[in-house]
């Protein structure tokens, strides 16, 4: 019988993140890890780095539990917390990856990176769970969905805590299949 694969949060928010983002990204990291997930993130400052701190700084940490998706082939541009540098030499373009590595996507604030990431995390069919703060696309998307694709919203806001609990609960659920691309 073979392990069950470990899920993958994506935490995603702005590089030039505010105190309040900070605070809220590092203790969702941690959340992230303490419940059972491994972490990815765009491997940089701000929300990613807070983040891959927190998850680093969880009783549960396990080596290789932080993956950072670089926009250059520099794995030295990795914040020191990340454990897996992933280059891709594609800039903005590795937004997709971040998401689709992700088996659920948490937002801290953001602006127009983040609000990218979550456009292709919907389309993608992740679920997408905004986390309490009070700036960024992750807030004012927050029980709304993107468009009629899908029949689900943009959670949240909620706090760490309670992000990662219905992060545990949506991947486990069963899932529409996307029938078409668009």
């Amino acid at each position: 019988m073979s392990p069950e694969r470990r899920f993958i949060a994506a935490v995603i928010g702005s590089a030039h993140a505010t105190a309040e983002e900070e605070r809220v990204a590092g203790a969702l990291g941690a959340a992230v890890i303490a419940g059972g997930f491994r972490l990815v993130t765009g491997g940089l400052d701000g929300v990613m780095l807070a983040a891959s701190r927190g998850a680093r700084e969880a009783a549960g940490y396990q080596s290789g539990d932080v993956i950072g998706v670089l926009p250059s082939y520099e794995a030295a541009s990795a914040n020191p917390y990340v454990d897996i540098p992933i280059c891709t030499g594609l800039n903005h373009a590795r937004n997709l990856i971040v998401v689709a590595t992700a088996d659920v996507v948490l937002v801290v604030g953001g602006w127009s990176g983040t609000l990218s990431e979550m456009a292709l995390a919907w389309q993608i069919g992740r679920p997408v769970i905004a986390v309490q703060t009070t700036t960024g696309w992750g807030g004012r998307l927050a029980g709304a969905p993107l468009d009629e694709r899908r029949q689900d919203v943009v959670h949240g806001p909620l706090p760490p805590e309670g992000a990662v609990a219905l992060a545990r609960e949506l991947v486990r659920a069963p899932r529409v299949p996307l029938t078409g691309f668009g």
